[in-house]
């Protein structure tokens, strides 16, 4: 069945992809982006070429995750386009990398504005649509390193990416009586494929960088970053989180899963994760709110 889907962060990497694969599936898909008519004009006119040479239905759409006006408008065009939006994928974020104690807190701010905070403003102004249809679907894109193994100097992007997560899934269960399914989608830290790493933030205290550099943790960042690639097998395809969470648009309601991991390094995200969700799931049916662990068609 058509969907219409809302993607944020889709000006490259894992949204990028997705965006697309989900037009080839056929639905109708807006890749949202900031400043469409500024930095990201060229990712727009990629988007429309795509479109135009794949005969798809993807389309762009502006929506800066980091304001709630411009996320309510994207929301309201893409609602006024097609009358209704029937999925919600939660891409954006961006990464950093650096001692913790390097980034200011204003720094520790922005990161999570982006990861965190950028869900909550996109849920508020889509959420009510959702509800009003007594259906849909919000996809979350978390990270491994939400309870993986976390080597050193990931701390602010880790943090963040813990904090989305455990947003996702305190939203399911207060979004299933509404009809409205939750997948989270859990990839690994794939080096290659995307510019998630190379488009690092960096610590602005660069003084403090040098001390970690210079001192005990001398090549600390380097042994980090060459592990995770070593960890990495040689055919990891990013492409693989794009086929994930098309598989999963299309399942019907009420088969989809609730955390799909797609982690080719196995950092051991998959384990901590079946522990979390067991012990959620036995909590709900202790408290007796066992029902809202899987979505229900509202009453009417």
């Amino acid at each position: 069945m058509k969907s219409i889907i809302l993607i944020t962060g889709a000006s490259s990497g894992f949204g990028a992809l997705t965006a697309r694969a989900l037009a080839d599936a056929g639905h109708t898909v807006y890749a949202s982006m900031r400043e469409t008519l500024g930095r990201n004009a060229p990712q727009v006119a990629e988007v429309q070429c795509y479109a135009d040479e794949h005969q798809v239905d993807l389309r762009s759409v502006e929506l800066d995750v980091a304001s709630s006006e411009s996320v309510d408008a994207g929301v309201a065009r893409i609602v006024a386009d097609c009358g209704r939006l029937d999925v919600i994928i939660h891409n954006a974020g961006h990464m950093s990398f650096g001692p913790a104690e390097a980034f200011t807190p204003e720094q520790f701010a922005q990161l999570y504005d982006i990861n965190v905070l950028s869900t909550q403003r996109v849920n508020r102004a889509a959420l009510p649509y959702l509800r009003k249809q007594g259906k849909g679907l919000v996809v979350w894109v978390s990270s491994s390193s939400a309870r993986g193994g976390t080597p050193p100097f990931l701390a602010p992007y880790f943090a963040a990416k813990a904090a989305m997560d455990s947003l996702a899934v305190s939203y399911a269960s207060e979004l299933s009586r509404w009809g409205i399914e939750t997948s989270i989608i859990v990839p690994g830290a794939f080096t290659k494929g995307t510019n998630h790493f190379a488009h690092s933030g960096k610590p602005s205290d660069q003084a403090r960088v040098d001390l970690y550099n210079d001192g005990p943790y001398a090549g600390v960042a380097d042994a980090a970053l060459q592990g995770l690639a070593a960890l990495e097998p040689a055919d990891a395809d990013v492409g693989e989180v794009a086929k994930a969470i098309v598989e999963i648009v299309g399942l019907p309601f009420g088969t989809r899963p609730f955390r799909r991991h797609i982690d080719p390094s196995e950092d051991g995200c998959e384990v901590v994760n079946g522990v979390a969700d067991r012990v959620r799931a036995e909590l709900f049916w202790k408290v007796g709110l066992q029902d809202l662990l899987k979505p229900t068609t509202p009453l009417q």
